[in-house]
């Protein structure tokens, strides 16, 4: 199969690589479409490159089912499927309690196995058997089933924030996750100011429902949060971007028992706060890291109703063959969200 496979920090070939077999309780899924993450731009450049290498990122994908491996018995050849792509053991303490992102034992597409930058892709009995091989209704296009798992993230945000109808949600960064957060937060009935340094982004992130742009290199951040918020404060912050000193100055916006989540991952290191402003205003300060399968099935549901539109979030298509552009252009911010497309999907017949 035709798959682009790192080698080393920035470098990627586009080259043949062995086909996936299906072993006892796998599929193999030939992938129809797969989403480019910003994880896997900076996987490229060298920030959690895989120690076994060479190998294929890429997370979001959907497909359809083209080989069963023994044992499993609810999916078939043909089938539509989206995937959820962490592997989790399904027995820790964190499975159990549905936490299944925190699993002890968690490994995935792109970080462990290998992900979907390929025209075929390998799902372990893991992913299967906790039901992340999700088959999808012929009205729910490829290209939105796609972004459920980031979607699905940004959910997973919104529900560790206890996001509520009439809120204040300040969201720092328009990038792709912040306008995703932003929608979330809209489909949760709050008001939704954004933050960002482009112009393009904010003016996007207007027309997808945010009511209060604010573009912090040229206005001053906190007064304006204060001023919309009339002194108070955003009742939740979430801070898309992974940058330290970013994070830094976003936590002193959270209101008075509100929440702050650090979303956007950053490098290791320190951060400053000061402790009072944690004690005495009662600041749930909190992350998030991936989603769970429930979150993941909710955002198809919400996507295939239409409940929340993502169709607008595709900026760029790109095939394997152009896929080196389009990793120059994520590490360039000149794309919104880019998809890799891989032709029609095959018929099948019983």
């Amino acid at each position: 199969m035709k798959a682009a496979v790192v080698h080393g920090i920035n470098d990627i070939r586009i080259e043949e690589y062995p086909d996936p077999v299906a072993g006892p309780g796998e599929v193999v899924v030939k992938t129809n479409v797969a989403g480019i993450c910003a994880t896997d731009i900076k996987t490229l450049l060298g920030q959690g490159i895989p120690k076994d290498l060479p190998t294929i990122l890429g997370h979001e994908v959907v497909g359809e089912i083209h080989a069963v491996g023994d044992g499993v018995n609810d999916l078939a050849i043909g089938d539509r499927v989206a995937v959820y792509p962490i592997a989790v053991c399904g027995k820790c303490r964190y499975c159990l309690a549905g936490r299944h992102n925190l699993c002890e034992a968690e490994f995935g597409l792109g970080h462990g196995i290998e992900g979907g930058f390929a025209e075929y892709v390998r799902l372990p009995k893991e992913i299967v058997d906790i039901g992340g091989v999700v088959k999808l209704s012929e009205e729910l296009s490829f290209e939105d089933a796609v972004m459920a798992e980031p979607l699905s993230c940004a959910l997973a945000a919104a529900r560790i924030c206890k996001l509520k109808k009439g809120a204040s949600v300040l969201i720092i960064g328009a990038g792709p996750m912040g306008l995703m957060h932003s929608k979330v937060a809209s489909w949760c009935g709050c008001e939704v100011i954004i933050a960002d340094l482009m112009a393009s982004r904010l003016a996007l992130a207007g027309t997808m429902g945010a009511q209060h742009l604010i573009n912090s290199g040229k206005e001053n951040l906190h007064d304006e949060v204060m001023r919309i918020t009339d002194g108070r404060g955003a009742d939740v912050v979430i801070i898309s971007l992974g940058i330290p000193q970013v994070i830094e100055d976003s936590l002193k916006l959270t209101a008075k028992g509100g929440v702050c989540n650090i979303f956007g991952g950053p490098p290791a290191g320190d951060i400053k706060f000061d402790p009072r402003w944690l004690h005495y205003q009662e600041i749930t300060l909190t992350g998030t890291f991936a989603a769970t399968p429930d979150d993941f099935k909710k955002c198809l549901q919400l996507i295939g109703e239409e409940a929340i539109i993502v169709s607008d979030l595709i900026s760029h298509r790109f095939t394997l063959d152009s896929f080196l552009d389009a990793v120059e252009k994520a590490k360039n911010q000149e794309m919104v969200r880019g998809i890799v497309t891989f032709g029609a999907p095959v018929s099948v017949s019983f």
